[in-house]
């Protein structure tokens, strides 16, 4: 049985996805992007919480919750967390909206959603949080 805090960062990082998915449909794409990160960060917080037995510390760097959760994770994998993890300041707080939108167009965040949906399936499926 999972703990209870492991269950809340699960259903918030579904949230987040749908929300991503949603925000892909209306033309959102720099939230898409920036959803996408949030939701990787709460999945993996649920991983930390549930290896730690702790509540996570307070960050958005994917790399050290990767870390943290002693996840066995794909090249593949990483490359993306990597390449998302560097996403997630300039979608977050934009320093020139019309640029960040420019560097987020309808591809990349198609891309990052698409690869976003696939690891989040994955680490729900993995045996960390079916205990």
């Amino acid at each position: 049985m999972i703990r209870k805090d492991t269950g809340n960062w699960v259903a918030l990082a579904e949230y987040d996805l749908e929300t991503a998915v949603h925000m892909f449909e209306t033309g959102r794409f720099l939230y898409v992007v920036f959803l996408c990160h949030l939701a990787l960060e709460k999945m993996l917080k649920a991983h930390v919480t549930e290896v730690t037995q702790t509540f996570p510390v307070k960050t958005h760097d994917l790399i050290y919750l990767v870390k943290k959760s002693e996840l066995e994770i794909s090249q593949a994998h990483l490359d993306f967390i990597g390449k998302i993890n560097t996403s997630s300041i300039p979608t977050r707080y934009p320093e020139d909206l019309q640029l960040a939108v420019r560097d987020y167009p309808k591809s990349i965040a198609k891309e990052y959603l698409h690869q976003t949906q696939e690891i989040i399936q994955w680490l729900k499926q993995h045996p960390n949080l079916k205990r």
